[in-house]
């Protein structure tokens, strides 16, 4: 759905985005990540028009993007833009008429999402009457609302608490599900886990990683296994095999060649010692994000 090629922006000298390639395919969620500066936001600037790249193209849906105002692309900043005299209802409307529909259409796309919402006792009400998490929902809407094919979120959780995160949420999986092609910028890198099918992380201008969450993790395992028992290994496993107690019935073990975690259990099995759970222990990725960083920092 969308392709970064050779991307290149460079102000006085300074080059923020640099050589910069990746895509988002249909129906994925793809995790823009970086460090405050990294150059997540000159490079969300050129994918949605409002900037020009001095170099390398951005092609949505086979297409390249020229300019600003396309409607194919939705953009929830992080800095929010709403009108803070007007009600709701009216502001949604308005927002929505400027990407082309008529009053009766767009009415219909608003109550839609209102309902949807349970915040159709809103209409009347001032943004400068929300709250920040009501404000944050508000501008969902105003940027899902035409049924874009690419959606970027810019901390779309922001000032939101549990309950209606897990709203946002669960629109998020929906629209892409429906085959929206979804950008997703965060600093919390449990949500990366939880919704992301990709990711790019950036510093300084520069891809330092791209790929599926799933290998990306596993690029960056340390071969530590966890082994959960429903009563206490004895010193013959424990020695025998290096294992370092944790915790009640709980094991850790380092096993690089994978060959240790089939000898334990195989003993296990003869001392008649139940297995409640074995697994790999992979880094998380704000452990990911921190050694990558911290890397490229130092070269």
């Amino acid at each position: 759905m969308l392709k970064i090629r050779d991307l290149c922006k460079e102000y006085q000298d300074l080059k923020v985005v640099n050589h910069v390639s990746f895509e988002v395919r249909q129906g994925s969620i793809c995790g823009l990540l970086g460090p405050n500066g990294a150059g997540k936001t000159s490079l969300i600037r050129m994918i949605t028009g409002i900037t020009r790249p001095d170099s390398g193209e951005v092609i949505l849906d086979g297409k390249a993007i020229h300019g600003n105002g396309n409607n194919r692309i939705a953009y929830m900043p992080e800095e929010r833009g709403l009108y803070k005299k007007m009600s709701v209802g009216e502001q949604l409307l308005y927002l929505c008429r400027l990407r082309g529909f008529d009053k009766k259409e767009a009415e219909k796309r608003v109550v839609w999402w209102m309902n949807r919402f349970e915040i159709q006792s809103w209409w009347t009400k001032k943004v400068e009457e929300l709250s920040k998490g009501m404000s944050q929902k508000i501008q969902f809407i105003a940027a899902v609302v035409h049924d874009p094919k690419l959606i970027i979120l810019d901390e779309p959780f922001s000032g939101l608490d549990p309950i209606n995160s897990n709203l946002i949420r669960d629109e998020i999986i929906r629209l892409r599900n429906e085959g929206a092609a979804i950008l997703f910028s965060t600093h919390r890198m449990e949500q990366v886990e939880e919704l992301c099918d990709e990711i790019v992380l950036i510093n300084k201008g520069i891809v330092l990683l791209n790929g599926e969450v799933g290998s990306v993790r596993q690029q960056f395992k340390e071969h530590l296994y966890e082994l959960k028992c429903k009563k206490e290994l004895p010193p013959s496993i424990l020695d025998n095999y290096e294992i370092s107690h944790i915790d009640h019935c709980t094991y850790k073990f380092f096993d690089p060649e994978e060959k240790k975690g089939n000898q334990i259990l195989q003993s296990m099995i003869k001392e008649d010692i139940p297995l409640q759970s074995y697994r790999e222990i992979l880094p998380t990725f704000s452990e990911i994000f921190i050694k990558t960083v911290n890397q490229s920092n130092n070269e």
